[in-house]
C-alpha cells in the first residue's frame, strides 16, 4: 500500500516543485492542501502518515495548523518546509511538534537525507537515484506562465517569499528580534494605481524611504524600502541607541536596514532565478514625507509595473518597514523566461 503523503503550501509553484523533488521509486500517494485548514480537513478525511507544511498561508498558518494538530491529537508526521530560517522559527516549529525543518527552496538531496533519517525512505543504490538528481531542473509547462497571469504572479510570489525570508533571518539577527513575515503581495499594475495597492500604512502618515536601483539581464527596477517616522524611532530604542535621534541618526539607520533587506532580498531572486542583478548605491526619497507625495515624486517615469509588496512587522513591537520591489514592463518577458524552469 502507497504511503500518502500531503503537501500543503498556498503556493501552487511550491507544491510543484516539492512533489517534484520526492524520490522516483518510492510507492507513494501525494495529497495537496492550500492553507492549514485546508490541511487539517485532509489529514481527518485521508489519515496521510506525512505531511510537508508551510509556514506562512493565508485563512491558517503553519503555526496555528501544528497547534490544531496537537489539540486534536492527528496521527501525522509533520516536516516544515519554509522561506523562513529565522532560528526562532525553527525552535517554534520544533517546539509544536515538527520532525524537522526544511528552507525553500526546496533541495532534493536534503529532502531525500531528511526523509531517510526519519525512516519513511531508503534510498536505492547510487547508479539508480543519480537519474533523478537533476530532475527539477527540466522545464515544466511553460504555456502557463506566459499564457495564465495567475501563474506568473503565483510564481513570483513564491521567489518573493523565499527572498522575504532570507531578509527577514539577517533583519532578526541584526536586531536579536523575531520578524513577523507576510505573504507577499504581488500585482501587475498601472503606477498609477500603486497608491491605492500598498497594504502599508495610512496614506497620510508621514514616512521616510530610500530606493536603490537594480538591473539584470533584460530586468530592471527600483527597491524601495518605507518606514513610518515612529517605526524609526522604535528601532534605535530597539537596538539602546543612546543620545538624540535626530534626522541624521534615522537616516543612518534607514540606510542600514535598507542594505540589509534589500541586499538579502534581490540576492535571494537572483539565486532562485539564475542571474545576477546589481544594485545601485542607496538613495534617500524623502523624510517626514506623506505615501503619495513620495511615490508621485520619484516614479513619474513609469508607467506599467510589477510590484512586490512585503511588510516586515517586529513581533511585540510597533515597528515595520515595506519593500517595494518594482519591476518595469520590459522586464515582464524575461522574468517568464526564468520562471518556466521553476514552474
Amino acid at each position: 500500500m502507497p504511503t500518502k503523503i500531503l503537501i500543503c503550501d498556498d503556493s501552487r509553484l511550491a507544491r510543484k516543485q516539492l512533489a517534484r523533488c520526492l524520490p522516483k521509486d518510492w510507492d507513494i500517494e501525494i495529497l495537496f492542501a492550500e492553507d492549514g485548514r485546508h490541511a487539517l480537513e485532509m489529514i481527518i478525511e485521508n489519515s496521510p502518515e506525512l505531511l510537508f507544511l508551510d509556514l506562512n498561508m493565508p485563512i491558517m498558518d503553519g503555526y496555528e495548523t501544528l497547534e490544531e494538530i496537537n489539540a486534536q491529537t492527528l496521527d501525522v508526521t509533520v516536516i516544515v518546509v519554509s522561506g523562513d530560517i529565522q532560528p526562532t522559527a525553527q525552535e517554534r516549529v520544533l517546539g509544536l511538534g515538527a520532525l524537522d525543518f526544511i528552507k525553500k527552496p526546496i533541495n532534493q538531496e536534503t529532502l531525500i537525507d531528511t526523509l531517510e533519517h526519519s525512516g519513511f525512505y531508503r534510498q536505492p543504490e547510487l547508479a539508480e537515484s543519480m537519474e533523478r538528481v537533476d530532475s527539477h531542473l527540466v522545464p515544466g509547462n511553460t504555456d502557463d506562465i506566459y499564457n495564465n497571469e495567475q501563474v506568473f504572479l503565483d510564481a513570483c510570489q513564491e521567489v518573493a517569499n523565499v527572498a522575504m525570508g532570507r531578509a527577514g533571518d539577517l533583519l532578526a539577527r541584526f536586531l536579536n528580534a523575531f520578524i513577523e513575515l507576510p505573504i507577499p503581495k504581488v500585482n501587475h499594475i498601472e503606477l498609477t494605481e500603486l497608491n491605492m495597492a500598498l497594504q502599508f500604512a495610512d496614506q497620510d502618515e508621514s514616512v521616510s524611504s530610500v530606493c536603490q536601483g537594480f538591473i539584470g539581464p533584460g530586468i530592471s527596477g527600483e527597491a524601495l524600502l518605507i518606514f513610518n517616522d515612529s517605526s524609526i524611532k522604535n528601532i534605535a530604542n530597539l537596538l539602546k541607541y543612546q543620545g538624540e535621534i535626530d534626522d541624521n541618526v534615522e537616516l543612518e539607520l534607514l540606510m542600514d536596514i535598507a542594505n540589509i533587506i534589500v541586499g538579502a532580498c534581490l540576492q535571494g531572486i537572483s539565486d532562485q532565478l539564475s542571474l545576477n542583478l546589481s544594485q545601485s548605491h542607496p538613495v534617500v526619497l524623502g523624510q517626514h514625507v506623506k505615501i503619495p507625495e513620495l511615490l508621485d515624486k520619484n516614479l513619474k517615469h513609469w508607467n506599467e509595473i510589477l510590484s512586490i509588496e512585503i511588510n516586515y512587522k517586529i513581533e511585540n513591537e510597533s515597528i515595520n518597514c515595506d519593500l517595494l520591489l518594482l519591476f518595469t514592463e520590459d522586464s515582464i518577458g524575461p522574468l517568464k523566461q526564468r520562471l518556466s524552469y521553476l514552474v
